[in-house]
């Protein structure tokens, strides 16, 4: 199990973090979003998942990531 922070751009409120949290779990991994951070903690399996995929699943709510 791999652990990462991710800096996101663009979220503003609770609704932001459901989105984004609900985007990566769509796609296999846990995630808590900080918003006063603008970040994202992601765990997930890197034998299954990749990092590129999370990143994507993200941005694809309308989300920059960093």
């Amino acid at each position: 199990m791999q652990n990462i922070t991710l800096k996101v751009a663009g979220m503003t409120c609770s609704h932001c973090a459901q989105s984004v949290e609900g985007a990566v779990k769509q796609v296999g991994a846990s995630a808590k979003v900080d918003l006063h951070r603008n970040s994202v903690s992601v765990a997930f399996d890197e034998s299954k998942l990749s990092l590129e995929t999370i990143k994507e699943a993200i941005e694809d709510q309308g989300y920059d990531v960093k």
